[in-house]
């Protein structure tokens, strides 16, 4: 809390600051709209035959925006009171600004269709479809259908493409529960599986131009249950620099941002390593093709030593902690090695 009471906390408040000014209230619908911002997606920098860039209600962004403004109470609950007064009197910050974020984050504004598609961006949903078969046929490689739509005298911005993921990069970022949460908070009900029909909307308009995007849709892929889904991106990407699938790009240097995906998949996403919480939590499920898995790993102060299969998982620690295996509460001594049985 050293760190945070600080300097930490100081820069999250003007943060939120930052995206409080960005927002506007239009009385028609009742709800806050985030304009000319960009998502993850870097194709899409302005609308079709706009003179000046950036785009309205980007779902990412709004997300995001909405759970950092969920953070702010917690933020401050753990921070001494002297700490927190002197904050307040720093930056001139009222309780009045923030209950006024706080209604932002219920109202800002999304753009959903009736089957339960959040659209990336409002007017998402006009642009024009690819032809996707025709492309590939002419070219074979489409990583980077932006250039390829320049060199035809067009624009990406026209066209339902991506380069990667755009909202469903807000299922990478936190858990699955907290988007819900967050949904349900704004006043939106989608269908029970509108993650899965999200992640095939979207998987078929994008072109992958970055080796990292296969890491993203990867673990959303695992989260649907579609194991075999996951596996095929999650190949792609280890083996992106093997296969020099980028077209030439690993001559001029490996991709150390894909490398470093692959390892948190296999720890995060197969072997089910949750750090997300105050405490370490795992759940794993192992591709049919790995029989084993051993890793070490640092949270919080403790190393930790795991040892998954199949059916269990061995972890030993060099303290005392707890942790939670397959939504169970354990408590371990310093030194202590512990064996999991599946469904023991």
């Amino acid at each position: 809390m050293d760190f945070v009471e600080r300097y930490g906390a100081e820069m999250y408040l003007e943060i939120c600051r930052f995206w409080a000014g960005k927002a506007e209230f239009d009385e028609k619908t009742g709800r806050y709209s985030i304009k000319k911002v960009m998502g993850p997606d870097e194709f899409h920098e302005m609308y079709p035959g706009a003179n000046e860039g950036g785009l309205t209600d980007n779902a990412y962004t709004n997300i995001m925006v909405s759970w950092m403004f969920s953070q702010v109470s917690g933020l401050l609950n753990n921070m001494s009171t002297q700490a927190k007064t002197s904050l307040f009197q720093k930056i001139g910050l009222k309780e009045e600004e923030i209950t006024y974020w706080n209604d932002i984050r219920r109202k800002l504004r999304l753009v959903i269709s009736e089957d339960g598609i959040i659209a990336q961006y409002d007017g998402y949903f006009e642009l024009k479809e690819l032809d996707w078969a025709y492309y590939r046929k002419k070219y074979g490689n489409i990583h980077r259908m932006d250039r390829l739509l320049k060199a035809e005298g067009k624009s990406a911005d026209d066209y339902k493409v991506a380069k990667q993921a755009d909202m469903l990069m807000t299922f990478y970022n936190l858990d699955k529960e907290q988007v819900d949460r967050i949904l349900e908070e704004m006043g939106y009900k989608l269908p029970g599986d509108y993650l899965e029909k999200n992640l095939r909307y979207y998987l078929a308009r994008t072109s992958h131009g970055s080796t990292l995007s296969r890491v993203v849709h990867a673990q959303l892929a695992k989260i649907i249950g579609d194991e075999k889904l996951s596996w095929d991106l999650y190949f792609d990407a280890l083996t992106s620099d093997y296969n020099d699938i980028q077209g030439g790009t690993t001559a001029e240097g490996i991709h150390t941002g894909v490398m470093a995906g692959t390892i948190m998949i296999a720890i995060t996403t197969f072997a089910g390593v949750d750090l997300r919480s105050d405490v370490l939590k795992i759940d794993p499920v192992l591709p049919e093709r790995w029989k084993r898995m051993t890793f070490n790993l640092g949270f919080k102060g403790v190393h930790y030593h795991f040892e998954v299969s199949g059916n269990s998982v061995k972890i030993n620690t060099d303290k005392n902690a707890v942790v939670i295996v397959g939504g169970k509460q354990i408590k371990m001594k310093k030194g202590e090695e512990i064996n999991i049985i599946a469904d023991e």
